[in-house]
């Protein structure tokens, strides 16, 4: 037990900077997939609908701070592995980082889905019927996600230790 302990607290580093790169790269995936080449949805689409220009201006601008947000995550992710990547007591597995990266955009999924969808109601998923199936369905893929990187890492972490 105090192995895997030692493993995981060698490992976090690297666990660290994967969720960071995977909130991050969610994000961006939520905001490009869905925001812009389907067009489902903007930040503010559910209380400013795109029915004049000033509301899609509104809401291009806080898409715009959306994906800002993004690259802070992404950028911070980024110097956080440079950073365990320059160390020599961490550990290198692409099994760690990738499930690591999916904890993150799981993560992601999650907060903006129960935040944004749920409790501010300032967008949903796809707006229209099966409006409440679309959010939920986005939430359980977050969930999907933290269980399988959860399951990736602790799978890595049968593996390393003694």
């Amino acid at each position: 037990m105090e192995a895997k302990r030692e493993t995981i607290s060698r490992r976090a580093p690297l666990i660290t900077a994967g969720i960071f790169l995977g909130v991050g790269l969610g994000g961006f995936i939520d905001g490009i997939l869905l925001h812009q080449i389907l067009q489902w949805h903007h930040m503010l689409s559910n209380i400013r609908p795109l029915t004049n220009r000033a509301n899609i201006d509104l809401n291009m601008v806080w898409d715009g701070f959306f994906h800002t947000l993004d690259w802070v995550f992404t950028a911070t992710g980024l110097v956080l592995l440079w950073r365990a990547g320059r160390r020599d007591d961490v550990p290198w597995s692409s099994q760690t980082f990738i499930g690591s990266i999916l904890i993150g955009s799981g993560l992601f999924d999650l907060v903006e889905g129960l935040i944004d969808h749920q409790i501010l109601g300032v967008h949903h998923v796809k707006p229209g019927p099966n409006e409440l199936a679309w959010d939920l369905g986005f939430l359980a893929f977050g969930a999907l996600l933290v269980v399988i990187g959860w399951i990736m890492i602790k799978k890595e972490s049968r593996v390393i230790s003694p």
